[in-house]
């Protein structure tokens, strides 16, 4: 693999992740299939919501299948998936069955989403060891700005051609991308360094892998379930935001439905642009300060929102939180091989994605119940706020059960280095 680009690399995972990204794009056909089928948005909503728990279930049982089979056969599977999930939705929507579009779209479309979400992640790690943050990021921030790039597109071939056509043309073009991707995507040799890596290393003072664990030797871990709170707990409010930031802004602030949509058009690019921003930062600040500091601007953002009622300080408020929703995912890959070292990486992620999952269906079920009862997004605000402080105080536990695994593990070295003398 010496002739590999490792820049290369991480453009074949931002095609892949770009393609499956597109999956947040869904919005798009809610309101042409209820037109031309009569299907309610909540049916269609189904779809999108098998399609992320598939996407946490198959990360969890298939890690390791890319652990052993490589990057490049999981992305080339994760092309057939999701590109048959796309244009089966398709012929779905030709034969009017809802049921085969639930199975194309959510279940089949959902493995593919799963098999493509981990496999470049994995690898970017292993061939960015110096700047785990600004890799992951990169790839991930691709899944992000996955729907900015798929919405215009599908909503101007819909007009132009048909929905049908419409996802026969998509699902073609994401197996054609994917398959680039994976074509050129490989792992580095065991134990692969770039030049130079050990000077910046001391300039920045990179501290090593707690430790080198199996999957299974990770889940038995404390900091492995304290991390798949936290994550929880952050995707499922920053999911609450992305679910019902249209009619959440039109009721607080009273804006219009154009500005609101507006308002959700750009939350696109601060879930796209916090991904490597945080991801980048998390290089220097470290991964564990990185989502305490999550948890510390959205308790406050989700306590304020309540009483603004200026649309663009509102706004403003759920930019902050959305870039800390894609935050997380981006520093996700790099803090577990912070923790757990790259040798199961991607198993470890696919275990850790379950909490997406969880997440992507307690999130919206969550703030829809309590509207509901309430008819107000105030009392929302406070539970999930409530919920993100709990995750701070996660975070700290974590913060301080990784200084004491490394001062064991100084103790340790001392008294070995004592008997050798």
């Amino acid at each position: 693999m010496a002739n590999k680009n490792r820049w290369l690399i991480a453009l074949s995972a931002v095609a892949i992740h770009l393609s499956i990204g597109s999956v947040y794009a869904y919005s798009v056909y809610q309101n042409p299939l209820k037109e031309a089928l009569g299907w309610e948005k909540t049916d269609v909503s189904l779809a999108f919501t098998i399609a992320i728990f598939i996407l946490g279930v198959a990360a969890a049982f298939f890690g390791r299948f890319v652990e052993k089979n490589g990057p490049r056969k999981s992305a080339m599977i994760a092309a057939v998936f999701f590109g048959i999930g796309t244009v089966g939705a398709g012929f779905a929507v030709q034969m009017e069955n809802y049921i085969l579009f639930l199975i194309f779209f959510g279940a089949v479309g959902g493995l593919g989403l799963g098999f493509g979400y981990i496999a470049p992640v994995s690898t970017l790690v292993k061939w960015f060891p110096d700047r785990r943050g600004l890799a992951t990021g990169m790839a991930v921030m691709g899944f992000g700005a996955g729907a900015l790039i798929t919405s215009p597109i599908a909503s101007r071939l819909m007009i132009a051609t048909s929905i049908p056509t419409t996802f026969y043309i998509l699902g073609i073009s994401y197996f054609i991308l994917m398959i680039a991707g994976a074509l050129y995507i490989a792992k580095p040799a065991e134990g692969w360094k770039p030049e130079g890596m050990e000077e910046k290393n001391e300039e920045r003072s990179v501290k090593a892998d707690l430790a080198q664990l199996t999957a299974n030797e990770a889940i038995k871990t404390k900091r492995f379930w304290l991390l798949w709170i936290m994550m929880f707990i952050n995707i499922s409010a920053g999911i609450m935001i992305l679910s019902v930031a249209a009619p959440m802004a039109q009721e607080i602030t009273g804006a219009s439905a154009i500005t609101a949509a507006s308002i959700v058009g750009i939350m696109g690019l601060f879930n796209g642009g916090g991904r490597i921003g945080w991801a980048s930062a998390s290089d220097y600040i470290g991964r564990g300060n990185t989502y305490m500091t999550f948890f510390l601007i959205q308790v406050a953002a989700f306590f304020i929102l309540p009483f603004i009622t200026n649309s663009f300080v509102f706004s403003v408020f759920l930019y902050i939180i959305v870039s800390c929703y894609g935050g997380g995912f981006a520093s996700l890959p790099a803090f577990i091989g912070d923790l757990f070292g790259t040798k199961q990486l991607g198993a470890i992620h696919g275990y850790l994605l379950t909490s997406w999952s969880i997440a992507g269906v307690v999130g919206p079920m969550l703030v829809s119940n309590i509207y509901e009862a309430t008819q107000s997004y105030t009392v929302t605000f406070y539970v999930f706020g409530t919920m993100l402080a709990i995750g701070f105080i996660v975070s700290l536990l974590m913060k301080r059960d990784i200084k004491k695994i490394r001062a064991t593990k100084k103790q340790k070295r001392t008294s070995q280095q004592l008997v050798t003398e």
